[in-house]
């Protein structure tokens, strides 16, 4: 579990000279997993693996497996006799931020304020055009948030644009420009986001090569590789102008963020403040309540064209299309996976109990929703630079309050 601290000889060729390193599964890697694990258990007609495993990017083996144990652990809590989607949501919540937090009482004022800041980040993020869709916002608290917005990525992604960056920067920076917009002074709630949005733009500037000023440099060394044993420390290559460069482009990248927050919440204030309303009231909103109150918002146009190419020129040329041929077919629920009915495949024990209840007709693809349910969503592990909570927990992917 520690192969930063073995010996570098040690890894010498020869020796251990072989490493294989491992990451998470996949969407179709997960529902692999889920399915041995979810092998005995009784789950109810509405439970869809492919869903949960779209629900859960950036999840090791053991991560899944804990997911099925506390969905199991729940419903024999509640004297349940099927598993269901909702105590899969629930579990998932769990294994990321812990249970819910019932002993936590706050006060309206605070509760107020958690409201407009989550509402914040849902109606950034439902108006940027290369974010994810909007899947929860929740205002219960939650280990160390009191309260975080989840958006639901519909694939597994591996690079990111330079303007689904500057996407995120404007859903991260959503929470703190409505605390600031309305109650005129921001509160310590968004030091994570801020944390994470800096950490963000920085990457922009000293390791995409995404500013136009200083151009596509790697500023800093960092040659570690912890997964191998290799840690050399980090240690900084450039002059004291560069670094005052550097510091200049991140702030600006984040002002321009911020402003754009701004004008969106300025924009729709309305809508933000009958979320805020629905929020305080129903504590948990899901993607259908959205939906509703989000109809009006409309997607901000693209960012600007990207200038840093210099005195190249970029084609006019469109690339290639891919042949249907070679495209990955993919189900109705997202995932690829050459199934020709676009059904998740049902292993030996996962067949659905002939004596189950019919799910409710409006459960939708991802169950029932039940209003001020404590099923608040929470950012994905992985895939999103949104994946830390901080005391107001933020959204991102994958990620993000």
């Amino acid at each position: 579990n520690r192969p930063d601290i073995l010996d570098p000889a040690l890894l010498r060729p020869g020796r251990f000279d072989r490493q294989i390193a491992v990451g998470p599964p996949d969407v179709l890697g997960r529902e692999a997993v889920l399915k041995v694990h979810a092998k005995g258990k009784p789950f109810a007609q509405d439970v869809d693996l492919g869903v949960i495993a779209r629900r859960t990017p950036g999840f090791t083996g053991a991560d899944l497996a804990n997911v099925i144990n506390e969905a199991a652990l729940l419903t024999a809590r509640n004297n349940g006799r099927l598993i269901t989607t909702e105590a899969l949501e629930e579990s998932i919540d769990r294994v990321i931020a812990g249970p819910e937090r019932k002993t936590r009482a706050m006060s309206d004022k605070e509760k107020r304020v958690t409201a407009y800041h989550e509402a914040g980040h849902a109606l950034t993020a439902w108006a940027m055009p290369n974010l994810d869709p909007v899947h929860k916002v929740t205002i219960l608290p939650r280990g160390r948030s009191l309260g975080h917005t989840l958006v639901l990525p519909l694939e597994d992604r591996y690079t990111q644009t330079r303007s689904e960056i500057l996407d995120q920067l404007v859903y991260a920076l959503g929470g703190r420009a409505a605390e600031e917009l309305v109650f005129h002074e921001p509160t310590t709630g968004a030091s994570n986001d801020i944390e994470k949005a800096t950490s963000l733009a920085r990457a922009m500037v000293t390791e995409f090569g995404m500013s136009t000023k200083l151009g596509a440099v790697k500023y800093g060394t960092g040659d570690a590789e912890p997964f191998m044993g290799r840690d050399y420390g980090h240690q900084r290559d450039y002059s004291e102008e560069i670094a005052a460069g550097i510091d200049s482009e991140v702030r600006d990248i984040i002002e321009a963020a911020h402003d754009e927050a701004w004008e969106i919440l300025t924009q729709y204030r309305d809508v933000l403040d009958a979320m805020v309303l629905e929020l305080v009231e129903r504590e948990t909103l899901a993607k259908p309540e959205l939906e509703r109150i989000l109809a009006p918002v409309r997607k901000r146009p693209p960012h600007s064209t990207f200038a840093g190419f210099g005195k190249r020129t970029p084609s006019d040329r469109p690339p290639v299309e891919i042949p249907v041929s070679m495209r990955k077919p993919v189900t109705a629920n997202g995932s690829a996976n050459g199934s020709a009915n676009g059904q998740s495949k049902a292993l030996p024990g996962l067949e659905p109990d002939p004596n189950a209840p019919a799910p409710p007709a409006d459960s939708g693809a991802f169950g029932p929703q039940h209003q001020g349910a404590p099923y608040g969503g929470y950012p994905p592990p992985a895939g999103s630079a949104y994946d830390t909570p901080s005391q107001y927990g933020q959204g991102g992917g994958q990620g993000p309050a």
